[in-house]
């Protein structure tokens, strides 16, 4: 009976080896590419950095949306937190009872926390607010009811409607008012916001392609000869595309570097007059930062924008460069 022949040790050995030796070499390529690639670069400094440019002024508007974004998103939320609810008692109420009323909106679910305004007292910050004391003062009758503010659980517009029905159907309460127009308006903005910033990432990512892609379309163009040459000997396209993929991969990585800087330049150039404007206001605004994530993020889309328009060029004319 006939049996099938194991391989010998010196026959794995020898195939393990091969392998071996073409990992790498194919190791020693890409890095020979890699330095390649960049050397070229640095030989045509203006060419590479007018190209690095463009491509960080492409990646550095929607890259200062999103963090525009991101601070009203900051700011969204500490709104949100200080929201509440005001409920008017019905006019005539005495104190007595308006603490009465106090207590069971307070006892209400969701209700975090209650502060009573007695009918005087809302006269007084009223005088105080407007400087109407000497008019104000001459009036027979406090025109004013005493209000209940109170500082919902959860501040979502849905939850707080409800709570808003609730708490009007509490006797002695005659309207309750919400201070959550201004924050659905608010988050209305940043969600259109959101789309413009989306919609101008993907037309300056395309913008970033065209860059990129006209840039190794011309390289392709200066080697025609070499690619000949090398195509001629059983060059792979791969082989072939490799440098140009590590060239828009460099210039990528130059335009997500200068955009880093252009922003981070930026953001400390307006950080004093937008401190001031908040303070001004009475309140305390920085402008965000990208932080490591964020830089992360930017500088790897900036690749692998590069990556991808360098590809796409030599996809489309490498087919056209044929050995003659």
């Amino acid at each position: 009976m006939n049996r099938r022949a194991s391989p010998s040790p010196r026959g794995a050995r020898t195939h393990r080896a091969r392998s071996s030796s073409r990992f790498r070499g194919w190791l020693r390529h890409h890095r020979a590419m890699c330095l390649d690639s960049a050397w070229r670069l640095l030989r045509t400094p203006i060419s590479s950095l007018v190209t690095m440019l463009a491509i960080a002024i492409a990646m550095v508007l929607p890259a200062a949306l999103w963090l525009t974004l991101d601070s009203a998103r900051l700011l969204d939320a500490e709104l949100a937190e200080s929201a509440t609810l005001t409920a008017y008692l019905a006019p005539g109420i005495e104190d007595g009872e308006a603490a009465r009323i106090e207590e069971a909106l307070g006892a209400q679910p969701g209700v975090v926390h209650t502060r009573l305004i007695t009918a005087a007292e809302g006269m007084a910050e009223f005088q105080q607010a407007l400087g109407l004391e000497n008019a104000l003062a001459r009036l027979d009758d406090n025109p004013l009811p005493a209000s209940v503010v109170v500082t919902p659980e959860s501040p979502a517009p849905e939850a707080v409607r409800d709570l808003a029905e609730a708490l009007g159907a509490v006797s002695g309460v005659d309207e309750v008012r919400l201070d959550l127009a201004w924050l659905e308006r608010l988050r209305s903005l940043a969600e259109l916001g959101r789309r413009v910033v989306l919609a101008l990432a993907v037309l300056f990512g395309g913008g970033v392609l065209l860059v990129v892609g006209n840039t190794i379309r011309l390289a392709v163009e200066s080697r025609r000869k070499e690619i000949e040459v090398i195509t001629l000997i059983g060059a792979t396209h791969g082989f072939v595309r490799r440098p140009f993929l590590y060239s828009g991969a460099w210039y990528g990585l130059g335009g997500g570097l200068l955009a880093w800087v252009l922003l981070t330049l930026g953001g400390g150039w307006l950080a004093s007059p937008v401190s001031a404007l908040a303070e001004s206001y009475g309140a305390s605004f920085s402008l965000p930062q990208l932080g490591a994530g964020g830089s992360a993020v930017l500088v790897g889309c900036s690749i692998l924008l590069g990556w991808l328009g360098a590809w796409i060029a030599v996809s489309r004319h490498l087919a056209e460069v044929k050995p003659r």
